[in-house]
């Protein structure tokens, strides 16, 4: 048994002073307010939470930086997505691993603990299934290992090109699946993370416009107790084909057709009506917000001080992982708020947006996460050296950190394994020099 005491640490929604944390495989046997640093504890000075991930697509990362340069008028979304369908082309399960794992290992790196991978890629370059159906998940799974982050592997269905089972594109083709071949994949990747501690599976339909009605309700019995996450309403685009298919609107049509609850995650919904937004939330499904990706692909900007203030649950992610960083993502979503509201503080604080991102993360990612004896040991500490958090206490500490904080974590541990020492994850180096030996054959390709 390994001891940890932190000077001061969020302990549920309260900051505690002298907090020892002992860990026992893998998870928080003891936790004691009040303490004095005991022999041995390794002496921290902030101690927060890891913040669930709920929404990537790793092998993006690849990609990161490689879009930035407009083509032509009205350069969209849609633009984006058939450049990124190109290079998906190239990639070979070796190379998903090596893409997973670096960005997987800049999570950890800011303060992510876990990841809900909304897994796609599924077959070879010419839409073929590999000899393993899951070859492409055990490929995640093994990033998972390497970096050490907790996994959510989302198995994502896809079918079809566009609203009523349109016929899929070529580009599409290493995504396609049927119901049977689904059920396949899926338990294939079961079998994947069946060694990787706290991991979980769900299901990932990918979208109204891939998806089929009797398509859907027939995913749901393949994973009766597990999370549900699906892309809606991203583009203005997406809810006019919507709205010309069936007469309603994404999320309408969505909360209509199937009992959307507490498993739900609605990725993005960003175009949503004030009923849709109101009936989201007494759904109790979480709003996956990505405001990093949002804004690099020019999205929108979700409701939230009112999603919110109705209640409403609410998480992060890193998404296309085009830069990857908990607290930015927190602080580009409250500065989308302030510039379409011309106020500031709209969503209350710093610290507020992490709480809600906490749970909500959790509640989508179907893993509990926070400070407490009996969950996983998944711990942040923070720099009080950094020159954003000196002389902070209590939730100063919080929008200290997400606001102006830079190089602001110092030590992660994921499941009670120290992964991350001095801002750096401790296999970096190797994680990083296989992704550079991988970017650069496919560049030069």
């Amino acid at each position: 048994m390994r001891a940890l005491w932190f000077e001061t640490a969020l302990v549920g929604d309260a900051w505690e002073r002298g907090v020892t944390v002992t860990l026992e495989r893998g998870r928080i046997a003891t936790l004691v307010c009040g303490t004095r640093p005991g022999e041995g504890a390794e002496r921290c000075a902030i101690g927060v939470p890891g913040l669930p991930n709920l929404h990537s697509h790793a092998f993006q990362r690849a990609m990161a930086g490689l879009a930035e340069a407009r083509r032509g008028e009205g350069d969209d979304f849609w633009g984006w997505r058939e450049l990124m369908y190109r290079f998906l082309d190239r990639l070979t399960p070796e190379d998903v691993e090596a893409i997973a794992a670096l960005a997987f290992a800049e999570m950890l790196e800011a303060g992510f603990t876990r990841v809900g991978e909304f897994h796609y890629l599924h077959h070879d370059p010419e839409g073929r299934r590999y000899d393993a159906s899951a070859e492409m998940a055990e490929r995640i799974a093994a990033a998972a290992e390497t970096s050490g982050i907790a996994l959510t592997l989302l198995p994502v269905f896809y079918a079809h090109g566009g609203f009523g089972g349109a016929a899929p594109g070529a580009a599409q083709r290493r995504f396609i699946s049927d119901i049977d071949g689904y059920g396949r994949l899926l338990e294939g990747a079961r079998a994947a993370v069946a060694t990787l501690p706290d991991a979980r599976v769900g299901i990932a339909p990918h979208s109204l416009r891939a998806v089929t009605p009797d398509a859907l309700r027939a995913l749901l019995p393949l994973c009766p107790d597990g999370p549900v996450h699906i892309h809606i309403a991203e583009q203005l685009r997406e809810v006019e084909d919507c709205v010309a298919w069936s007469g309603r609107r994404p999320v309408e049509w969505l909360l209509d057709a199937v009992p959307v609850d507490e498993r739900w995650c609605l990725v993005h919904a960003t175009h949503v009506t004030p009923d849709e937004r109101s009936a989201l939330g007494r759904s109790g499904a979480v709003a996956g917000l990505c405001p990093i990706t949002e804004a690099n692909l020019g999205d929108g900007i979700f409701p939230a001080a009112e999603y919110l203030a109705e209640g409403g649950a609410i998480g992060v992610g890193s998404d296309s992982n085009v830069r990857i960083d908990a607290a930015e993502e927190l602080r580009l979503l409250e500065y989308g708020q302030r510039l379409t509201r011309r106020q500031r503080c709209v969503l209350g604080s710093g610290a507020a947006l992490f709480r809600a991102a906490l749970s909500g993360g959790a509640a989508a990612l179907g893993a509990p996460a926070g400070l407490a004896e009996g969950q996983a040991a998944d711990i942040v500490a923070l720099d009080a050296g950094d020159p954003a958090l000196i002389g902070r206490s209590g939730d100063a500490l919080l929008d200290g950190w997400i606001f102006a904080g830079r190089g602001a974590i110092d030590c992660v541990w994921r499941g009670g394994a120290k992964l991350v020492a001095g801002g750096r994850h401790l296999r970096r180096e190797a994680i990083r020099a296989r992704y550079a030996a991988t970017l650069g054959r496919l560049l030069d390709a």
